[in-house]
């Protein structure tokens, strides 16, 4: 894998969590719907977070939440220790320090895969060229040299959303989200999927944070909390070990 991780010269803070929520509220629909309920949650640097939870559970507004793609209601997010709500502009904070990858893939049907991989490099670096080298390595770090100018259309499921991972890392996130990102693949893509990710983890040292239903998914993980009712918790001795025998 090419040498993409977080920027060496911007040192994280070493003795405060990658992200941390305190109180987290939310609501919708003129405050009728109460998706979060002063919800508390920590990810240290370096950590695979799985949440899982039911469908309502606010699985998916929390990530929303922690990939500073909303607001909380009420309540705080410290990104290295610094509160996000603070940033002045939440789209250039979000392209440097956090990728996504999502159940739908998301990508542009009329670009190739390198190009769909450089899209969020736009603006960050200047150079074509180095735009174009950056995404052929993240490419074939993820088993797709050879598919660099296949449309989306022209690829399997698996290949899409081994190109979504790519463009996750085009700008070198400290802090992955994926958002039940095995949803839409047999259980071999969905293997090869999750072993993808894990070897991003591994090889770039990123805070990988994953929503799934998939108790397979979630056994990989070096810590579980499950969501109801807007809230969370730890997983349980035995609920732990219920999930690593899935």
């Amino acid at each position: 894998m090419p040498t993409f991780g977080h920027d060496p010269t911007q040192p994280m803070t070493a003795n405060t969590p990658l992200i941390e929520a305190r109180g987290l509220q939310k609501w919708y629909d003129g405050d009728r719907v109460h998706a979060l309920r002063g919800l508390d949650l920590s990810v240290g640097r370096g950590e695979v977070l799985a949440i899982m939870g039911p469908s309502g559970s606010g699985k998916s507004t929390l990530l929303q939440l922690l990939g500073a793609l909303d607001e909380p209601s009420d309540g705080e997010l410290l990104f290295d220790g610094k509160a996000i709500r603070g940033q002045r502009e939440l789209a250039s904070f979000r392209s440097r320090h956090i990728g996504f990858v999502f159940q739908s893939f998301y990508l542009i049907p009329t670009l190739t895969a390198l190009q769909n991989v450089q899209v969020p490099m736009l603006g960050q670096i200047r150079s074509a060229r180095e735009r174009t080298a950056r995404a052929t390595q993240l490419l074939e770090s993820v088993g797709l040299g050879k598919r660099l100018n296949h449309h989306p259309k022209e690829m399997s499921g698996g290949e899409r959303q081994r190109v979504a991972v790519a463009r996750s890392l085009a700008n070198s996130p400290a802090l992955l989200l994926a958002d039940e990102p095995t949803g839409n693949l047999d259980s071999q893509n969905a293997k090869r999927i999750l072993q993808v990710l894990l070897d991003v983890h591994d090889h770039f040292d990123t805070t990988l944070i994953i929503v799934t239903h998939d108790g397979s998914v979630a056994s990989r993980a070096d810590r579980v909390v499950h969501m109801l009712d807007g809230s969370c918790q730890e997983a349980s001795a035995a609920e732990a070990a219920t999930v690593q025998n899935v």
